[in-house]
């Protein structure tokens, strides 16, 4: 999938699809939290951040870039002591700056608060409008700045009153740490529709607790996961033992079901579902959806990569790879003269000519977003000599714009909201064009309907967004 950044304005709230990571009560937290990071970096590649603490100081660093292109051994050497977190981001309608770069960090009366978050508050323009008519006064465009601000309004009632008025104040989705000189704290809205989950440290590491948006950050670190931190839970982190709030009352979850067809890595266990065997089953339903006659499937690397799998194996026809992808190339590299068609394309994808003369081609991708670029790959198979090129997809056609962090361009710029499925085809250049249902999908995820977000697909919306305060989203 590929989408493009929208430029931020003062009608629209800052939308980000990132990764968090926490670390409590082990010696090397900064360290552990750098690698957490590392593993959580396909969540967010603009900018990476630490702070961390020993009980008493407080230090952070966080600057533009990939997680090794932020932290040296000399940088992570200078975050001393036994707490940390960490974040990656990708923005979205929020201006890509170091201001922008989280975990973002405030003293208050003597006490050290900051915030990495992941997700997006569909009312934090309106509460950022109270609070600016009080006197607060922000320091970025970021929704995540709302939360220190309402935690500072109400830090005299004690923390975990603080801590129930600010979360139920908010809405939308939000999993997310925040961190003091001596706690940690993770919470998770009530829908749950972004991923957030505990570990623990194995005792031959050290111990500790680890937070992190997906499980494949436990793993590179050696800790074992415990559970998800639950739709609507607040869990408190501290010297003498963990504490759970729950201060919204229970209801359905709405999990994200994007996070399965696309955002997530394939070697994540998200909201209980082993994310490469879900591509695996849509791939396989989408053979029984979608029969063709074909000489062979293949993917276009790495986003189709495992339902193509699944629709090879369930179809019997072979699996090839008839693209091949560049794995070294940069997040910027110097730009192509106007004339050179589709360089961005073929800079990292590059056909096999010999291999894919006169085939008929059946190409997986997860999604379609504008089409723009799957435009150009098809071109570039067929300057490559296919004779048919058909085009199955991984989830149903997305029609309506996400509120909730996963960056859906607005509407009037997603292709299936503007085209029929026939209009995709040709404009894309393909022979056929099928995509997944949306029953085939939420069968792959083995979970009930009920329990999905599913509004990028059929416009209903969980929470309803404040569309006053998203004029740049509906286009």
């Amino acid at each position: 999938m590929l989408v493009e950044q929208q430029p931020s304005s003062p009608d629209s709230s800052p939308r980000h699809e990132c990764g968090v990571c926490g670390l409590f009560q082990h010696q090397d937290a900064a360290k552990l939290t750098y690698f957490g990071l590392y593993a959580l970096q396909h969540r967010g590649q603009e900018s990476a951040g630490i702070v961390c603490s020993n009980g008493e100081k407080v230090t952070i660093h966080k600057d533009m870039g990939l997680v090794p292109e932020v932290f040296t051994e000399e940088i992570l050497a200078k975050l001393t002591g036994h707490l940390a977190i960490g974040h990656v981001r990708y923005s979205t309608t929020g201006a890509s700056t170091i201001t922008n770069a989280q975990p973002l960090l405030v003293t208050h009366k003597g006490t050290t608060l900051a915030v990495a978050h992941n997700g997006n508050l569909v009312n934090s323009i309106a509460l950022r409008a109270g609070l600016e008519e009080q006197g607060s006064i922000f320091q970025t465009t970021m929704d995540s700045e709302v939360v220190l601000h309402l935690l500072a309004r109400a830090a005299h009632k004690g923390l975990e009153t603080a801590l129930s008025e600010t979360f139920t104040a908010l809405r939308g989705a939000y999993s997310l740490l925040l961190m003091t000189q001596d706690s940690m704290i993770a919470v998770r809205d009530p829908d749950g529709f972004r991923p957030l989950c505990l570990g623990k440290m194995k005792n031959g590491n050290g111990g500790g607790w680890v937070v992190a948006s997906e499980t494949c950050a436990l793993d590179l670190i050696g800790a074992e996961y415990v559970r998800d931190i639950a739709p609507g839970e607040i869990l408190i982190f501290r010297r003498e033992g963990l504490k759970s709030l729950f201060p919204w009352p229970e209801q359905d979850s709405h999990f994200c079901i994007f996070e399965q067809v696309y955002f997530a890595r394939p070697d994540s266990e998200i909201f209980g579902i082993n994310v490469y065997q879900a591509r695996k089953r849509m791939g396989e339903i989408l053979a029984r959806e979608a029969k063709i006659d074909a000489d062979f499937v293949m993917p276009f690397p790495d986003s189709g990569n495992y339902a193509a799998l699944g629709y090879s194996q369930a179809s019997g026809i072979p699996l090839e790879m008839g693209v091949i992808r560049n794995h070294y190339v940069g997040r910027t590299f110097i730009q192509p003269t106007q004339s050179m068609r589709d360089f961005n394309v073929k800079v990292k994808l590059n056909p096999v000519r010999s291999f894919l003369q006169d085939k008929r081609l059946i190409i997986v991708e997860d999604s379609i977003i504008r089409g723009t670029t799957g435009k150009s790959r098809v071109r570039a198979l067929r300057e490559a000599g296919a004779r048919e090129v058909h085009m199955v997809v991984s989830c149903p056609p997305t029609r309506h714009a996400c509120y909730y962090g996963i960056d859906f361009p607005s509407c009037n710029q997603l292709i299936a909201s503007e085209k029929s499925i026939a209009e995709i085809a040709e404009y894309l250049g393909l022979d056929s064009l099928h995509y997944l249902s949306l029953e085939g999908l939420v069968e792959a995820t083995g979970k009930e309907r009920r329990q999905f977000c599913l509004a990028c697909f059929d416009g209903n919306y969980p929470v309803a967004p404040d569309l006053s305060f998203h004029k740049n989203s509906l286009g």
